[in-house]
């Protein structure tokens, strides 16, 4: 177990942290102090798995949600702007990644990625919101991918690249958009883009824990 204190009495908000990268940061966070981590996903047995194996290592809240379904997307904002107001690192790792080639897509496909857009738009906007009354600041990491950026033929995948082009391109306006620190020089949010890049040579695993490392390092204080 990592023993640094970086993220001591701080609360987190990880969507999609049932599996993955989500559930390998918060375990981090944990790891590493955090006070509360609240974990989001929309799978009651993954999320399940998630809480025993988490739990022991600090205070742990596991949510079922489907961030796509706009009822449910409205509770968990409310949540957040009530019991979850105080959450200064926001992590936003839910995703699908189902490669099919253009002239195979169907709107259903199409409306899958987009409302998962719609859904990291809006919880961002919510926590940034709280952050703002707080006057207090915190972090937002997004995870992209570099299938925003560039094309495999092996795995043609157009719906999901031009979902993540938006993710990439959100991050870069609200780092434009959102006000300073009091001091002019610290950003009042600190926000930035993980890309996810996983290849045949490139163990999954591998993988989760680089990403995991690198996004559990940026908003930190070191």
């Amino acid at each position: 177990m990592n023993t640094h204190e970086d993220f001591a009495g701080k609360s987190a908000l990880v969507v999609g942290g049932s599996s993955g990268i989500g559930a390998a940061v918060a375990k981090l966070l944990l790891q590493r102090g955090a006070a509360t981590v609240v974990i989001v996903g929309k799978n009651p047995d993954k999320l399940k798995t998630a809480e025993v194996e988490l739990s022991p290592f600090g205070r742990l809240i596991a949510e079922t949600v489907d961030i796509a379904n706009p009822a449910q997307l409205q509770q968990l904002l409310s949540s957040i702007g009530d019991k979850y107001s105080t959450i200064e690192l926001l992590v936003n790792s839910a995703g699908v990644f189902l490669p099919k080639p253009f002239l195979e897509h169907t709107a259903e496909d199409y409306d899958r990625y987009l409302d998962l857009n719609k859904a990291s738009f809006f919880i961002t906007q919510r926590v940034a919101q709280n952050m703002m009354k707080r006057g207090k600041g915190g972090a937002i990491v997004n995870i992209g991918s570099m299938w925003a950026r560039q094309s495999i033929q092996a795995t043609p995948s157009s719906a999901y690249s031009m979902a993540k082009a938006g993710l990439h391109s959100l991050t870069q306006h609200l780092a434009m958009e959102l006000p300073p620190g009091r001091s002019g020089s610290t950003p009042f949010l600190r926000l930035w883009w993980r890309r996810q890049s996983i290849r045949p040579s490139f163990p999954k695993s591998r993988c989760t824990r680089r990403c995991r490392d690198s996004t559990a390092f940026i908003p930190s204080d070191a």
